[in-house]
């Protein structure tokens, strides 16, 4: 006899009883009667509970679920299938009146037609014979489904792993997983070949309500954030198979002290840029990829007054001092559109807002810093603007030390345009960067084998104009020390306006001697 799928299944070991799909534990553990509670209780326990819908959290998992374990034994084929299906009703319900549902309305409205999908495929699998599904396999289905859907699909448990920093992907089933300790270690397969991975890159891309990325053979490069504050970088078309990294931000309500206890700044080191900030130095962090700039650019903004109100210019959100409400009571975060792939009369993508627009449209907004993100090109130009109102902007960019960060930068101004002279551009970075603090990076193997990563403020110099062959000069403020923070060396006499801002200036003469 066929079980009630109302009722969920009378017998656990009869093959053809249906699970109520409504009735998954994805709402709840059994209570002590061993009793599923109902749809209509999980509903209205569900609505009462909005926090984990509004933070962008699967509903669907329970603790016991979260890492990378939670996805296995999965027919991805099969979530594919729901995903395509639930997508495309959730498109058509959105048409209607419920076009203006918040991001919370959208998700409850997914995660329902999920359970409606999932329903009746269990009952049309009993009509046509088949085996339905148990419990524990509508559970971690529809927790599947639904990461696909609102979620990172099969990459969400690797980036729900708090110990995993950046995963690196050289095709559907060739991943590498960078852990917070620096080791490498081997991660599973994302998806089941190379055209479904780029299946579900395009569709991650164009599903963003705020700021949707083209992603396609037109437009083979693909930047963006995603929720929980990570950043992902895609490219296809162009390599023999799609490349995707994801950069996981482990520290990011951060300050100086606790980088001081992990390392990567000395003491002498804490003080002189907890001064500097608060002096309003214009400072640029550079290092290799994967140094922890950004992570030091957090901290050094956590030096802020909480009632300081800042701005912040991105090509992709990844300070998200915004989300940090206590430590950042008055901020407008801004960030860059790349537009879509048509070109407009105006020769550029449609839709296309820069920095330096958003720049100049800051200046409106009674702004007293202006932090610009990352600088890869010409985000120089918005940079030097930024450092030219004097207010101790902040930036990061990529070189391999101190002194090549400002060549890189001068570089980076030239590519703005033919009316960027070199003399323009290595006067404007001479004039308004006051400090470049590099971060370095090293990676070695331990004892058991594993690579290992190690990281470091090593370097702190001092920028002003110089002599008009080279145009600036620069000053070691903190040289690299063999093993560790950089220590003491020169103080030029322009910075030791720092000592009123909290700066001792006789400890860093008594560390420069000693070094000496």
């Amino acid at each position: 006899m066929t079980a009630n799928p109302h009722e969920g299944p009378s017998d656990p070991t009869d093959p053809t009883a249906i699970p109520d799909p409504t009735a998954l534990p994805l709402f709840a553990e059994p209570e002590a009667g061993g009793q599923v509670e109902s749809i209509d209780h999980a509903r209205s326990r569900l609505s009462s509970r909005p926090e984990r819908i509004r933070s962008g959290e699967n509903p669907f998992v329970t603790p016991r679920r979260r890492g990378a374990t939670a996805h296995a034994d999965i027919d991805w084929s099969l979530v594919a299938a729901f995903r395509k299906q639930a997508s495309d009703k959730l498109l058509t319900a959105l048409g209607d009146e419920r076009v203006g549902l918040d991001e919370r309305s959208r998700r409850e409205l997914g995660r329902t037609i999920i359970l409606e999908l999932l329903e009746d495929s269990a009952q049309d699998a009993v009509a046509d014979g088949d085996n339905a599904w148990t419990l524990d396999e509508q559970q971690r289905l529809a927790e599947a489904i639904y990461n696909a859907l609102f979620g990172l699909g099969r990459l969400q448990p690797i980036v729900d792993d708090d110990e995993v920093e950046n995963v690196e992907i050289y095709g559907a089933e060739d991943v590498m997983l960078e852990y917070a300790d620096g080791s490498l270690r081997a991660g599973p397969p994302v998806a089941d070949s190379d055209e479904e991975l780029l299946e579900f890159l395009t569709f991650l891309a164009s599903r963003s309500e705020g700021n949707t990325r083209p992603f396609s053979e037109a437009q083979p490069r693909l930047h963006m954030r995603l929720d929980g504050g990570a950043r992902m970088a895609a490219v296809a078309w162009n390599t023999p198979r799609p490349a995707v990294v994801i950069r996981r931000h482990r520290l990011q309500q951060v300050d100086l002290d606790q980088l001081r206890d992990n390392g990567t700044l000395s003491d002498l080191q804490v003080t002189f840029l907890r001064a500097a900030v608060k002096a309003k130095k214009s400072i640029v962090v550079a290092g290799d990829q994967g140094a922890g700039k950004t992570t030091l650019v957090r901290a050094l903004c956590a030096e802020f007054d909480p009632y300081e109100r800042i701005g912040t210019f991105e090509t992709e959100y990844e300070l998200h001092l915004h989300e940090f409400g206590k430590k950042h009571r008055r901020i407008v975060p801004f960030e860059a559109r790349p537009g879509s792939g048509e070109i407009g009369p105006d020769g550029r993508p449609a839709g296309e807002v820069t920095l330096d627009e958003l720049l100049y449209d800051s200046f409106r907004f009674n702004l007293s810093r202006q932090i610009v993100g990352e600088v890869r090109g010409k985000e120089v130009i918005a940079m030097i603007k930024a450092m030219q109102s004097g207010t101790g902007s902040i930036s990061t960019t990529h070189a391999g030390s101190a002194s090549g960060a400002i060549r890189k930068l001068i570089t980076c101004a030239m590519e703005a345009g033919a009316h960027v002279t070199p003399e323009y551009a290595t006067r404007a970075i001479a004039e308004h960067i006051d400090l470049v603090v590099y971060v370095n990076l090293e990676t070695g193997n331990a004892q058991d084998g594993q690579t290992k990563r190690k990281r470091w403020v090593s370097e702190i110099v001092a920028v002003e104009p110089g002599e008009k062959e080279i145009g600036y000069a620069i000053t070691h403020v903190f040289r690299p020390s063999p093993r560790g923070p950089g220590t003491a060396a020169v103080l030029p006499d322009h910075l030791r306006d720092l000592e009123a801002f909290g700066f001792d200036t006789r400890a860093f003469e008594i560390e420069s001697q000693g070094r000496a």
